[in-house]
C-alpha cells in the first residue's frame, strides 16, 4: 500500500519580507535577513546575514543582479552576472541565466536554465567558498570619511564612494574643497 505520509519538500519556502520591485535600481552591496524577492536591477553583492540561516532570496524572471549572491536559500528565474553561493538550496527555474560559477549543497535546474561558469557541489555548507566584497570594506571605511565631506543635501552613491578614494568628489565638487 501507498503510505499517506506527506513528504517534506526540499524547495525553500518563505515569507518574503522585503521587496525590491520592477522599477527599483539599487547601486552598492545589500545585507538581509529573511526573504528577499528582487524583481528590479542590483549592482552589487546580495549577501544574507551569518546568523540567518533560513534566509531566501527569489529573483525573479525580469529581475537582474550584477554581483555575487550568498544566502543559504536562493530561487533564480532572472539573470546573474557573478558568482552564486547557495549554502543549503538552489533552484534555478526555466529563464535563469547565470554568468558566474555556482557552488551549491543541493540544486534543482529546470530545463531552460543555463549556467555559463562552473557548477561546483560542496556537500558541507561551511566548505563554501565566500566572495571577497572588495568594495563593502571601503565603502565602511569611507562612509566615516564622506560623513564630514559631504553636505546634507548632496547625494553619495557607491560611485562616489569609488571617486573619494581615488581622491575625486563627484556629489559636490573638487577634492579639497
Amino acid at each position: 500500500m501507498l503510505s499517506k505520509k506527506k513528504q517534506k519538500s526540499s524547495r525553500a519556502q518563505g515569507r518574503f519580507d522585503t521587496l525590491i520591485s520592477a522599477k527599483t535600481r539599487v547601486e552598492g552591496n545589500i545585507h538581509f535577513t529573511g526573504g528577499l524577492h528582487v524583481e528590479g536591477k542590483v549592482q552589487g553583492s546580495i549577501v544574507a546575514d551569518a546568523e540567518s540561516g533560513t534566509a531566501l532570496i527569489r529573483l525573479s524572471e525580469n529581475g537582474e543582479v550584477e554581483g555575487d549572491i550568498v544566502a543559504p536559500n536562493i530561487i533564480i528565474n532572472g539573470t546573474v552576472r557573478g558568482d552564486v553561493f547557495a549554502r543549503e538550496h538552489l533552484e534555478l527555474a526555466p529563464k535563469a541565466a547565470i554568468t558566474g560559477n555556482v557552488y551549491y549543497n543541493l540544486v534543482e535546474m529546470a530545463a531552460g536554465a543555463s549556467v555559463n561558469g562552473n557548477m561546483v557541489h560542496r556537500k558541507d555548507p561551511d566548505t563554501l567558498p565566500l566572495p571577497e566584497l572588495s568594495t563593502g570594506a571601503k565603502e565602511a571605511g569611507l562612509n566615516k570619511q564622506l560623513a564630514n565631506d559631504v553636505t546634507a543635501d548632496s547625494h553619495v552613491t557607491a560611485d562616489s564612494h569609488k571617486n573619494a578614494a581615488d581622491g575625486k568628489r563627484s556629489a559636490g565638487g573638487k577634492a579639497g574643497e
